[in-house]
């Protein structure tokens, strides 16, 4: 256990990649461990559906008892976010490209895209985890939309299956905090899309 994010105030909100869950309660834990405040967020869809990667309950839970606190899962309880001052950064993790979309259009519908809206009121950083099999195809637009949108960064991500799903791009959920500590320098890690080396 280490320092590294002492007192830094980190919006966490999951949106609906079901499969990533257990990799971003991984990375949650450690970011506490860390010594950051995690300010837990949960889409309405990735609090209230049930997969074969959990049960709502209890990813609900979870993610209450890594933070320590009760999850937002509504809009209402998202939108102070920003007008109290309760984040630093924001990280959407997993974000589908359902998400990415609708921020990329500034649509706020959602916990999750009111919880980013609030907290950019501030003009402070936004990391996106993104997680989605369409991301090369419908979504590609948006997302080159918020790459060159002035306070969103990306978590670098990879193709994760290049023969059954082409167009899928997952992020590399242990360059997390890493990501995190160059968002807040202000600075995108590269490369944003790669492929592991054998």
């Amino acid at each position: 256990m280490n320092d590294r994010f002492k007192g830094l105030k980190i919006g966490f909100a999951m949106t609906g990649s079901f499969c990533s869950f257990e990799k971003v309660f991984t990375q949650a834990k450690l970011l506490v461990d860390e010594g950051a405040h995690l300010i837990p967020i949960m889409s309405e869809h990735a609090a209230s559906i049930s997969t074969r990667f959990g049960t709502a309950s209890e990813n609900v839970k979870r993610l209450a008892e890594i933070c320590g606190s009760e999850v937002i899962t509504s809009i209402a309880d998202a939108e102070p976010i920003g007008p109290k001052d309760m984040t630093d950064i924001m990280v959407v993790a997993p974000c589908t490209s359902n998400t990415a979309d609708k921020l990329a259009l500034s649509i706020t519908d959602t916990t999750a895209t009111m919880a980013v809206k609030s907290h950019l009121r501030s003009g402070k950083p936004v990391l996106l985890a993104l997680a989605s099999n369409d991301s090369l195809l419908g979504s590609a637009a948006n997302l080159g939309t918020l790459l060159n949108r002035k306070n969103y960064y990306f978590v670098p991500m990879l193709q994760d299956d290049l023969v059954k799903k082409p167009a899928s791009l997952v992020a590399e959920f242990t360059m997390l905090p890493d990501a995190i500590e160059a968002a807040m320098n202000g600075i995108q890690l590269r490369p944003i899309i790669y492929h592991p080396t054998e």
